[in-house]
């Protein structure tokens, strides 16, 4: 393996809202990192913090490690395989690590091409969002040979501060993930649910979300969502429109894998309400665009209410400290 300062050669492909400050934390971990988006300007910040900016994915191949952050599994098949891409360089690297979130089958079908070329994927979605990132809470799941995590692990954990967990060979790594975003789903509906109920019966949503957080069934996400709930604020950090997508998945491999999960099943059909309730909106698909939290409008809206902001701020757990931002 090529290294520089005894430490391997990063590429990284996707500067979006999670990309960025995930290949952000491997600059600062002292890393050599080459870096490439399809909008450069995107990536422009992070070469004047000392990453290396390339014109074109194959100048990514005489990389030791790739590390690919994008949207879809088409498009980490277009930056490796299409015109320019990763595998059309002078090169190959030795160790691909995709951190998007894409399906079980786009991910074996992309192992299979990296094996004819003799190099290894592993496999490995994250937890969290950019905040996540930058306050250190971003995690990890891996899978893949395991001789190969461990030797690319100090690199996953430079981004995934929080944990990087290791759950055996595959696409295994890409069915946890898929469970992780059933959870979520299914947590942000009920805790719209429960908090609408509490406002109903006359508490406020910045004291009963307090109470929850600091209950033995708050969490990090609980935590960091609050905000958002009480004051409305609805910046993307995930669309409704990804969570269902993520939520059909978890049916579809509970149908394959014959798993009753009724419970995801009714979350399918409460987020479903929420793409209906949207068209009494002023611009429907905007509406979409906006953070998934959204849906306790509609939760709302089904229990005869119309919420207002709060204008309580609420610690999101998330805040990072001055020196390390």
């Amino acid at each position: 393996m090529r290294t520089t300062m005894t430490k391997p050669v990063i590429g990284w492909i996707g500067m979006g809202r999670m990309g960025y400050p995930m290949a952000e934390r491997v600059v600062k971990a002292g890393y050599e990192v080459r870096i490439w988006n399809r909008t450069r300007a995107k990536a422009e910040p992070l070469e004047a913090k000392g990453a290396t900016l390339v014109d074109a994915p194959r100048d990514l191949a005489g990389v030791d490690i790739l590390i690919t952050m994008v949207s879809t599994g088409k498009d980490v098949e277009t930056v490796l395989f299409g015109p320019d891409g990763v595998l059309t360089g002078d090169g190959v690297p030795g160790v691909f690590v995709d951190s998007s979130s894409i399906s079980s089958e786009q991910s074996a079908a992309i192992r299979d091409k990296l094996a004819a070329r003799g190099a290894t994927l592993i496999a490995a979605p994250v937890s969290g969002n950019g905040k996540c990132v930058k306050a250190g809470k971003l995690s990890s799941v891996c899978s893949g040979p395991r001789p190969v995590f461990d030797t690319v692990e100090p690199v996953i954990a430079a981004y995934a501060a929080a944990g990087v967990s290791y759950v055996g060979e595959g696409e295994l790594a890409r069915f946890c993930k898929i469970a992780h975003n059933v959870f979520l789903g299914v947590v942000i509906q009920n805790l719209a649910e429960i908090t609408i109920l509490a406002q109903k019966a006359g508490v406020p949503r910045h004291a009963f979300l307090d109470f929850m957080n600091n209950s033995a069934m708050g969490s990090v996400f609980t935590r960091y969502k609050s905000n958002a709930l009480i004051n409305l604020d609805w910046t993307t950090t995930f669309t409704p429109e990804l969570l269902r997508k993520d939520l059909d998945l978890g049916l579809t491999a509970a149908r394959a894998l014959e798993v009753p999960m009724p419970v995801t099943a009714a979350t399918r059909e409460a987020l479903q309400a929420h793409f209906g309730a949207a068209s009494i909106q002023d611009d429907p698909e905007a509406y979409l665009q906006k953070d998934f939290a959204a849906l306790i409008e509609t939760v709302a809206l089904a229990a005869g209410l119309t919420l207002e902001p709060e204008n309580v701020p609420y610690p999101t757990g998330l805040e990072v400290p001055q020196a390390a931002e």
